[in-house]
């Protein structure tokens, strides 16, 4: 676990929270700070209050509430857009233009390596955990 002051903030989005914990897992791995939030609309309560800190959105699609992953990337792409969306299902896939250029769709079940590789691609260097840039 990576606890450093220094270490970025990602969000981990999932109602599941057994894939909530696997994903939390593979993003501290990565060097993250993890927050986590059960859907969309507590993903916006979080963003609000730590946007400054967070660096990476990872989200799932179907979710109850009033948001699913695609708005959830959608809203916090167009309010917050220094952060860097990963959306993540194993139902669904977005249609064209469903997503906001930038923002990564990865298909369930995934590695963390898998993960990891998009990561790199993803964030900028400035905003990468130490163990990213490998």
């Amino acid at each position: 676990m990576n606890s450093t002051s220094s270490a970025p903030y990602a969000l981990a989005v999932d109602d599941d929270g057994l894939t909530r914990m696997n994903v939390f897992d593979i993003l501290e791995d990565a060097g993250f700070r993890t927050l986590e939030a059960e859907n969309g609309d507590d993903a916006i309560a979080v963003l609000e209050q730590h946007q400054a800190s967070i660096v990476l959105l990872f989200t799932d699609v179907q979710m109850p509430g009033t948001r699913d992953g695609f708005a959830l990337a959608r809203e916090a792409h167009s309010r917050w857009p220094h952060i860097s969306i990963v959306v993540a299902s194993g139902r669904v896939r977005p249609a064209p233009n469903e997503l906001p250029d930038g923002v990564r769709f990865l298909s369930k079940p995934f590695s963390a390596e898998t993960v990891y590789d998009h990561l790199r691609e993803l964030l900028p260097d400035g905003r990468k955990p130490d163990p990213l840039k490998k």
